[in-house]
């Protein structure tokens, strides 16, 4: 029993301390491939094999009870720490490679995601590619400003030489 309730209690400081987590079926996957799943998003989640019953109470213990419904057959989930996007995507690439695996919810910045909506995040570009996305488009808008500027103090200039 105190085992059981220190896997809750670890379960529950996971899903307090998570900006995320997948929910997984890993129905006929080998150890290996689990194993390789795990090294491929390692850097920003944490991936646990999980007993239904204590994780659901894990999850409840947290303030989510959108996973009830899916706590069914063998589970796994991703705690992600870090990059949601990238761990998203990782698990999303694996279960095409994989089709074993099977993506069934989550939750990100406490909503509700279903398997759907987790393929819409993992379809996102890389954070790194958004921000030099952002800071090309903010150097056009710097450089337009510039001309429209200097054209302005030329046409100025004109005009008091005039």
């Amino acid at each position: 029993m105190a085992n059981k309730e220190a896997s809750v209690a670890e379960l529950t400081n996971l899903f307090e301390s998570s900006s995320a987590v997948l929910l997984t079926e890993y129905r006929g996957l080998t150890v290996a491939q689990l194993k390789t799943l795990r090294n491929n998003i390692r850097q920003d989640a944490n991936y646990a094999v999980v007993k239904n019953t204590l994780t659901k109470i894990a999850a409840n213990n947290a303030g989510i009870t959108t996973l009830d419904e899916d706590l069914k057959g063998p589970s796994a989930v991703a705690f992600v720490h870090g990059d949601f996007v990238a761990t998203a995507k990782a698990v999303r690439d694996f279960a095409k490679a994989n089709p074993l695996l099977v993506i069934k919810g989550g939750v990100f910045e406490g909503k509700s995601l279903s398997a759907d909506e987790i393929n819409m995040y993992a379809s996102l570009e890389s954070r790194e590619v958004l921000l030099a996305k952002a800071a090309g488009m903010m150097k056009a808008t710097m450089g337009k400003a510039a001309a429209t500027i200097d054209a302005l103090r030329e046409k100025l200039e004109t005009a008091e030489a005039a």
